[in-house]
């Protein structure tokens, strides 16, 4: 059998057994997007303020204000070659060469989850959220196309945070912002904000201003990050 085949047997079997073991109340129970979503939340509120703290994980957009009229939907975009060369963590056993900050291998492995804390690893739980994940530009499409067809709603403010697996320069990210709103120019339901996480580099894209502003991660931030989308409240 093709080793990538037999790769992908062992990681669906080894989550459907995570799946059926029971976890602390205080972390997530089953495979799910909510563990993004919080990670989302908890960076826009650290690095852009209070005005996002009561965003309530829903769907349809994904972090929901109804008070103010704020819908935010979450996603994450991979191109295929990426894919294929990340490594699930819990084929690791305790390399000391590789480094996760101040969390340990082993709670990461019970977590499922490792993102931000290493480009190259994921743990069993994301594994499947970035196996089933577009490239950017065909998922900008998608979420253009749903925004204006009213899948989302009709959010006074409608914003799209993008998750990312590789690092991209701050000039292919400008081009998908220009992308993004050349694509939704005649739309009467379009996004206002575009906002793309990396592991370096957390970007603001203002659609309506044709503006795009960098901000740089250090590794005590991911790690904040991490740990407080991991706590289900």
């Amino acid at each position: 059998m093709n080793n990538k085949l037999v790769y992908e047997k062992k990681v669906f079997n080894f989550v459907k057994t995570k799946l059926n073991m029971e976890h602390s109340e205080h972390y997530i129970s089953k495979f799910d997007t909510c563990f993004f979503e919080r990670y989302a939340r908890e960076v826009l509120v650290s690095l852009l303020g209070s005005q996002f703290e009561n965003l309530e994980n829903k769907d349809r957009p994904d972090l929901q204000n109804c008070s103010i009229g704020l819908g935010i939907e979450v996603t994450r975009a991979i191109e295929e070659s990426k894919f294929t060369a990340l490594s699930l963590i819990n084929d690791l056993s305790g390399d000391e060469s590789i480094s996760f900050g101040n969390t340990s291998l082993e709670s990461i492995k019970n977590s499922g989850y490792a993102y931000g804390l290493h480009d190259d690893l994921v743990g069993h739980q994301e594994y499947i959220y970035w196996k089933i994940a577009l490239p950017l530009k065909r998922i900008i499409e998608s979420k253009v196309m749903k925004a204006s067809r009213g899948f989302y709603g009709d959010f006074k403010e409608l914003e799209l945070f993008v998750f990312l697996k590789e690092n991209l320069s701050a000039d292919a990210i400008t081009k998908v912002m220009d992308f993004t709103m050349s694509l939704q120019k005649y739309k009467r339901r379009r996004y206002k904000m575009l906002y793309f996480f990396q592991s370096t580099t957390f970007y603001v894209c203002d659609l309506q201003k044709a503006r795009c502003c960098a901000m740089e991660l250090s590794k005590c931030q991911l790690q904040q990050f991490y740990k407080q989308a991991l706590v289900v409240k």
